[in-house]
């Protein structure tokens, strides 16, 4: 059917089913089509406004159609029918133009605009009906005026202690002269100086002892403003007095109790002391008492501090070992003294959990098992104890000359994580971290294929702390692996590692038993975490990390004249050893349009260097390009590096690797119905090699001419969000393929699906 034909098709379904809506609406009312906000001085204020609307038109995916109103429309009147009921569960009923929400919308705009310091500015609304197709369109309109600011600012109580500490903390007021005339402004001043205040003993201060007073001069723009902080009034008819300065008395945790806080249920407990603090407890204290104590940041005689609370409650919900936990301040009857009481209850201590899923690794399918054995307060200091036992089998294609058609992995894994981090217990409570745990793994793998076998023998050291709810970090002490290959089939032996005519010093160098040790550090930010900016429409992650490996044993070898091999390769106990640093960076946001559409923006680079000790990164560190994660034209491991072509090799998942990475992504989300959603999404980038390897040609990486070798893919995806997990299914076409020239170069022009379709099936978001 010609293009044409199809258009016209479309275009008769959508106005079929775009009158078909108006069965849904009530005579004489009309479908809100569109709402339009207008600001001849301002566009900022035009897009703020849109928060304070309280009817929106019916969402759209991808911003572009309707579609939920029109599943909906597609339903009939009688609910007793399954179709019905199940087309409008699916759908979005007609959203029908209310006057009383347009003129409340109206009122909270105008008082927003006042708020943010345009004291006379108004609102207008204009609502344009079409009787005959049931349509309306509101508009309003901002006047905003003259914006007022603030010319000076005075602070006034009688409170003497309470204004000196106030005032000593001006430089990080959110009032400025000259500043804009906020509500926002006042009332984050007000948060503020509460929050300063309750960390300094002021356990009682509220934000309704904070007024503020505004003198506007007659035809002027200037705003003269007067803090105002009332005195202390504990009850209605009290006399007005300072406000008090509390200390924290008696510090007392109480263990398995219900969580009850009276003498009925703390009569049958046991108690016990440890330094400044009483324990009450059934059975057994839960965990030792010097754990406690550790990451108690309230200590008897200091004044109260809201932070130290705040830092309690994260560091009691870090130990695996407590389920609850609730902090209750109890004020001493005409004193200034807090009791802190701190009830807890028991968590499970043990669990097993069993895990399976299926594999596919460029077109050959498996299925993966794992058994995880837990126990979360192995010596009563809530450390967690994790084993894992695991195997994997997956069909290997495409192998001729070989006497097996399987790939097995197996393996085992104990990890153990201690809360708190090193000499927690003798560093003092207000330069503690946030959070902060050490943890110890060790790992052993075993890989069997019809080409090798290889084991992978693994342990590190690893210390992870915050300061901050959004803000992470990692420091890898200790990170060795060893890699052992006991066996290598005389057909690949012959074929690959040994051939003259083809012989690959990358393959070979990584089929030789390998020593890596490794030190790094990982930082890691996401805004989302922060309350603060919870609702803001853009939020952004990001992810840097750097490590290194080799260079002490390679300074020791070097220093004492250690000897090398017949590769040219200082050994440790008689291995060769890697040598090589390695970096990364990861950065994503999202704009979020509404509450059902967002742009996602991602930028991913790697660059690793080998020297000394390697002229080639070991594969495990190498870069792939190709998969669901990156660049979705492809399958795994089969992009790249550069302009290099596989030529139909049965091996060579390792020259399609690389020392650099880059990734650039944009996809557009949308909620669809349920609990589905999709998207849209261009993927460019690639893997390089900084050097310039003969089994890889056309892969080195050159400043003037990498853009040429982009990969481009695009696509579409579904995903399944079911909360605590998401599947996703994403289908892309290369667009642009680098390891190929003139027409193939451009297959979004002339596109083979058999070449250049990939499907992807994965849990999580790419990004």
């Amino acid at each position: 059917m010609p293009i044409r034909k199809w258009t016209y098709l479309l275009l008769s379904i959508l106005l079929t089913v775009s009158c078909s809506v108006n069965k849904f609406i009530p005579e004489g009312e009309h479908l809100l089509k569109d709402v339009k906000i207008v600001s001849n001085t301002n566009a900022g204020n035009a897009k703020k406004a849109r928060n304070y609307v309280r009817q929106q038109p019916n969402a759209k995916w991808f911003s572009l159609v309707k579609v939920p109103l029109y599943t909906y429309a597609l339903s009939g009147r009688d609910t007793t029918l399954w179709i019905n009921r199940v087309l409008q569960r699916l759908g979005e009923a007609p959203v029908v133009f209310d006057e009383k929400l347009a003129e409340r919308s109206r009122r909270n705009i105008e008082q927003m605009l006042v708020n943010d310091g345009y004291l006379h500015a108004s609102v207008d609304f204009e609502c344009e009906k079409n009787d005959k197709k049931k349509r309306a369109v509101a508009t309003y309109y901002l006047h905003e005026r003259e914006r007022y600011f603030v010319s000076d600012i005075s602070l006034n109580t009688n409170d003497t202690i309470l204004k000196a500490i106030i005032d000593s903390t001006s430089a990080l007021s959110y009032l400025r002269p000259g500043m804009p005339f906020s509500v926002d402004g006042l009332e984050q001043e007000r948060t503020r100086i509460v929050k300063m205040l309750r960390n300094k003993g002021y356990y009682r201060f509220q934000k309704d002892y904070i007024t503020f007073t505004a003198d506007t001069a007659h035809y002027s723009n200037k705003v003269k403003l007067s803090m105002d902080i009332a005195m202390f009034t504990p009850s209605v008819n009290a006399t007005p007095k300072p406000h008090p300065s509390y200390t924290v008395g008696n510090v007392y945790y109480i263990a398995g109790a219900g969580m009850r806080l009276d003498d009925e249920a703390l009569s049958k407990c046991d108690t016990m002391k440890y330094r400044n603090f009483k324990i009450f407890y059934n059975d057994n204290t839960i965990v030792r008492p010097s754990v406690l104590a550790e990451n108690t940041y309230l200590e008897p005689g200091e004044l109260y501090s809201q932070n130290n609370v705040d830092r309690t409650y994260n560091a009691f919900s870090q130990l695996t070992a407590l389920k609850y936990t609730t902090i209750r301040m109890v004020e001493r009857p005409d004193t200034a003294v807090l009791d802190c009481y701190i009830l807890f209850e028991r968590n499970k201590r043990r669990s097993v959990g069993f895990e399976v899923e299926g594999t596919n690794t460029a077109g050959d399918l498996g299925a993966a098992a794992s058994v995880t054995f837990s126990d979360k307060n192995l010596f009563r200091g809530s450390e967690l104890l994790s084993l894992r036992i695991f195997g994997a089998y997956e069909a290997v294609s495409n192998l001729s000359g070989y006497t097996g058609d399987s790939y097995f992995e197996y393996g085992a894994e104990v990890s153990l994580r201690l809360p708190g981090g090193i000499a927690q217990s003798v560093i003092p409570a207000k330069r503690r971290m946030l959070l902060s745990s050490t943890v110890f793994s060790l790992k052993l793998n075993s890989q069997e294929r019809p080409e090798f076998e290889r084991r992978i023998l693994s342990g590190s050291w690893s210390y992870m702390w915050s300061r901050k709810k959004d803000t992470n970090h990692k420091l890898d002490i200790l990170d060795l692996n060893y890699i052992y290959v006991p066996w290598i089939s005389d057909t690949f032996k012959k074929e690959y590692l040994d051939s003259v005519s083809n012989r690959n010093s990358i393959l070979k160098y990584n089929y030789e038993n390998l020593l890596i040790t490794k030190l790094g550090y990982t930082y890691s930010f996401n805004s989302s975490h922060n309350d603060a900016n919870r609702f803001e429409r853009v939020v952004y992650s990001m992810r840097a990390n750097v490590e290194c490996s080799g260079n002490v044993l390679y300074g020791v070898n070097s220093l004492f004249g250690g000897k090398k091999n017949d590769d040219g390769q200082y050994t440790f106990l008689s291995i060769a050893y890697a040598q090589y640093v390695k970096g990364d960076f990861d950065f994503a946001t999202r704009i979020n349009m509404d509450d059902r559409n967002s742009i996602v923006l991602h930028f991913g680079l790697g660059v690793a260097y080998p020297y000394g000790n390697s002229r080639v990164l070991p594969f495990e560190k190498r870069y792939f390009a190709g998969g669901a994660n990156g660049m979705r034209g492809w399958t795994v491991r089969s992009l790249g590096p550069g302009r290099y072509r596989n030529e139909g090799k049965s091996i060579d998942f390792i020259n399609q690797s690389g020392d650099i990475k880059l990734d650039l992504n944009v996809e557009y989300r949308t909620h669809l119905f349920w609990k589905i959603h999709s998207a849209v999404f261009l993927d460019a980038g690639n893997i390089w090699t900084i050097r310039d390897y003969k089994e890889q040609p056309g892969g080195q990486f050159k400043f003037t001419t990498f853009y040429k070798d982009l990969a481009l893919s695009y696509g579409i995806g579904f995903r399944f969000d079911f909360g605590m997990f998401i599947f996703r299914l994403d289908a892309a076409m290369k667009a642009i393929n680098p390891a190929y020239e003139g027409k193939e170069h451009f297959p979004i022009i002339c596109p083979r699906f058999g070449r250049d379709f990939a499907l992807h099936f994965a849990v999580g978001y790419p990004f």
